[in-house]
């Protein structure tokens, strides 16, 4: 056994000497700055973000659930109401449902990809039911919905995307530190092409006050205190210039993946920004405590289905519940040298 990893799956640290210079410049720019909490950092972080998201209005929050949360809210989703949910996506995509009072109706993947099932989706559809998240998951884009039902994406996954993905009518993404575009901390953003639902976005993340200043929350209009600050944006901007080359890596790997084991493996757009790279297989936990052995650090995405968590009370998911018991994520990021890509190649070779 090998006590440290010969690839790791993330590495933090030395993404962060590619943009070292640029990124402490800019946060000690911030620092003396004194502004903190919003400002033209912000600004300038927002605008970007909607860019690379494909849409007119961008507002930083908090952190990716705060971002479900609020674009929940602003479309009108209230306590009593159903959501459409897929059965593979991290908890958070529930969570945000159920931390309004509403209710996660999970729905089932399909059957050879990891994301939601149209027809399926179709067959959970009641006159009480108010929204649908699809989730962007693996350098995959959901299959448009239609039902008749406001739609929020879930792209915590898809920053980065070429062309943007996104049917609907707002989205969420992350900002979290291991995200292809992440920050030192925890961030997020509501992504639409609607001023109207940005505005009440901005409001909802501000307390619900109907300006920024101005100290008046109406009946029903109640939010929290979710912003995306100065720190964090300074430093989202601090990545912009690398973000290109970043994504043409992880590509580039992936690409190099395919080639060895494409066949078991979750396939992927070509414009993706491969933000997980997934490997397919029936003895998942034993290949992947061989990688292990060897030096090779992978992860699970996601151990178990949203219809197998005690939280959430929902009918049985057999395909997703397939797909999340041979999960298995490899190393697949910007900072891996060419030997490491051959080591990981190596090692799943003789492990499956």
């Amino acid at each position: 056994m090998i006590d440290s990893p010969v690839v790791p799956f993330v590495d933090l640290v030395a993404r962060h000497s590619r943009v070292a210079q640029q990124a402490e410049k800019a946060l000690l720019a911030v620092l003396r700055s004194g502004q903190w909490v919003g400002g033209p950092v912000v600004q300038n972080a927002e605008e970007a973000i909607a860019r690379i998201g494909g849409k007119n209005h961008a507002v930083g929050v908090g952190n990716g659930t705060d971002a479900l949360t609020l674009a929940l809210m602003a479309i009108g989703v209230r306590a009593g109401d159903d959501v459409l949910v897929p059965a593979v996506t991290f908890f958070a995509t529930a969570g945000a449902v159920l931390r309004l009072g509403a209710k996660p109706i999970v729905v089932d993947v399909l059957p050879d990809l990891p994301l939601i099932d149209p027809d399926a989706a179709k067959q959970k559809l009641t006159a009480n039911t108010t929204a649908v998240i699809p989730v962007h998951l693996f350098g995959l884009t959901a299959p448009k919905i239609s039902l008749g039902i406001p739609v929020v994406d879930d792209a915590a996954q898809a920053m980065g995307s070429d062309p943007p993905v996104g049917h609907g009518d707002i989205a969420a993404t992350s900002f979290y530190p291991t995200k292809v575009l992440g920050v030192a901390g925890d961030g997020g953003a509501v992504l639409t092409n609607d001023a109207h639902l940005a505005s009440r976005v901005r409001q909802l993340a501000n307390h619900g006050m109907v300006a920024p200043h101005v100290h008046e929350v109406h009946e029903g209009h109640v939010g929290w205190n979710s912003r995306l600050d100065g720190i964090q944006a300074a430093l989202l901007l601090a990545h912009l210039d690398d973000l290109p080359s970043r994504l043409e890596r992880r590509r580039q790997i992936a690409q190099r993946y395919d080639e060895a084991f494409a066949d078991q493996a979750v396939p992927h757009n070509a414009g993706s920004p491969v933000s997980v790279y997934v490997l397919l297989h029936p003895e998942r936990d034993r290949v992947a405590q061989d990688l292990r052995n060897k030096g090779i650090q992978t992860a699970v995405y996601y151990p178990r289905s949203l219809s197998q968590q005690p939280a959430i009370a929902s009918e049985p998911t057999p395909n997703a519940d397939r797909f999340c018991a041979q999960a298995l994520a490899l190393p697949c990021h910007a900072t891996l040298d060419a030997q490491q890509v051959d080591a990981v190649i190596s090692a799943v070779r003789s492990s499956i």
